[in-house]
């Protein structure tokens, strides 16, 4: 009789999240990883590099053991870097960058003015007007295209590229609601800013402009890896992932703090370090807690990861991967849902038993977050993110922690645990 009303004390404590969550601690982690101390976590100022000590400190204060000396997994990759000029103005008037305007990921750097030089969509298929451009002088010109025909431009013949060469820059119109911005590897032989449409004149005639922008082939980055050694089988691994980067700086004062994307996924994979470095909670199975860098810069961190991995991959039981965590009010997407039907049924279960989020549903096979390679490696994964929601300005400068609900964190974090449990 004792065994059994401990057992329901148990199950109780299970299934009520409140009980294993610190959402104070939560919205801390968030704000320090959003923070302008950290530069947006990208590279820049070396956000990136402050983001890992902030990580390592917190792996090391909760108790992880470490594969490496300081939990760090480096690595390099190339990327193109703003952190010092960035300016725009239309007939005079400045345009307020990360509101009116942002760089291209790929904008080259220069400096200067310019007449305005607006692509006309005729180019783009008669003769005629080709000739036009092609006897154009194109020095102190400012080319203006819309954003559907930006990529209808760069790929005209190399005898048209090299009277765009001539240009200033290039502004690319975009047709709003807002800005997204992104980091790449590669750079323009010129400046590429993106206007929000609404904010471009419509009579503009004269640009001047400035952007500093270096490209640097071999950056030094690093991922932040700990674990917990399984009590019964410490040589199957659990995996628990989250990239901790963003987009950090352009320019040196418009950064993007990153909060939902991915402050959330990385503070869900802290909560989850503390609770299985318990002794209570000690996992019959080692977890693996990883921390990716450079999963804006087109996942070369989880790459590396794959490729350099600090125990054999088919030792893996199953990776976790968290981004996008800070909604739910319409439940959870789960990205190999339909890779791996058996474990996408049992979390369904598991939903439906604790009674946490009004819906999972399910995608295929898709490269876009870190855990695209392991996938690609035979791990079995599931990417989670949530849904829902009216906060997130997605790649912005306004996703900051004030805008974030965690409307349904606690019932993520729990459904995490019955899922591990349960595998």
């Amino acid at each position: 009789m004792r065994q059994r009303l401990l057992q329901s004390l148990c199950l109780l404590l299970f299934t009520f999240p409140a009980f294993a969550q610190d959402m104070a601690r939560v919205r801390e982690t968030i704000a320090e990883l959003a923070s302008p101390a950290l530069h947006g976590r990208g590279y820049a100022f070396k956000g990136d590099s402050l983001a890992a000590r902030y990580l390592q400190q917190q792996f090391a204060s909760i108790g992880l053991q470490s594969f490496t000396p300081n939990y760090q997994q480096p690595f390099t990759l190339p990327i193109n870097i703003l952190d010092n000029r960035l300016f725009l103005r239309v007939n005079g008037k400045p345009l307020v960058a990360g509101v009116d305007f942002i760089a291209h990921g790929a904008t080259g750097a220069g400096q200067g003015d310019g007449k305005v030089y607006a692509i006309d969509t005729m180019l783009l298929q008669d003769v005629d007007e080709s000739q036009d451009f092609l006897s154009y002088n194109f020095k102190n010109r400012v080319i203006v295209v819309r954003d559907r025909h930006f990529k209808d431009l760069l790929s005209l013949p190399q005898i048209f590229q090299e009277q765009i060469l001539e240009a200033e820059a290039i502004i690319v119109l975009k047709p709003g609601p807002k800005l997204m911005g992104t980091v790449l590897g590669w750079q323009f032989p010129f400046p590429v800013l993106e206007v929000l449409e609404k904010s471009w004149p419509t009579k503009a005639k004269k640009v001047e402009l400035a952007v500093d922008a270096r490209l640097e082939e071999k950056y030094q980055s690093q991922n932040v890896i700990g674990y917990i050694k399984g009590s019964q089988k410490p040589d199957s691994f659990v995996v628990i992932t989250a990239h901790y980067d963003h987009l950090g700086h352009q320019g040196k004062d418009l950064y993007f703090p990153g909060a939902h994307d991915n402050a959330s996924g990385t503070a869900m994979l802290l909560e989850l370090a503390h609770w299985y470095a318990q002794p209570q909670n000690a996992p019959e199975y080692s977890i693996t807690f990883i921390a990716f860098a450079a999963e804006e810069a087109s996942l070369l961190g989880s790459k590396f990861y794959t490729e350099h991995p600090l125990f054999p991959l088919n030792n893996i039981k199953f990776l976790l991967n968290l981004d996008l965590l800070s909604t739910g009010e319409e439940g959870l997407m789960v990205v190999n849902g339909t890779v791996f039907p058996e474990q996408f049924t049992l979390l369904q279960q598991l939903n439906k038993q604790h009674q946490l989020l009004p819906q999972i549903k399910s995608r295929g096979k898709a490269a876009n977050s870190d855990h695209y390679y392991f996938t690609e490696e035979g791990v079995p994964a599931f990417f989670f993110y949530t849904l829902g929601g009216t906060t997130t300005e997605y790649h912005h400068p306004k996703d900051t922690p004030n805008t974030l609900p965690l409307t349904k964190f606690k019932e993520v974090f729990t459904l995490i645990k019955a899922f591990i449990k349960a595998l």
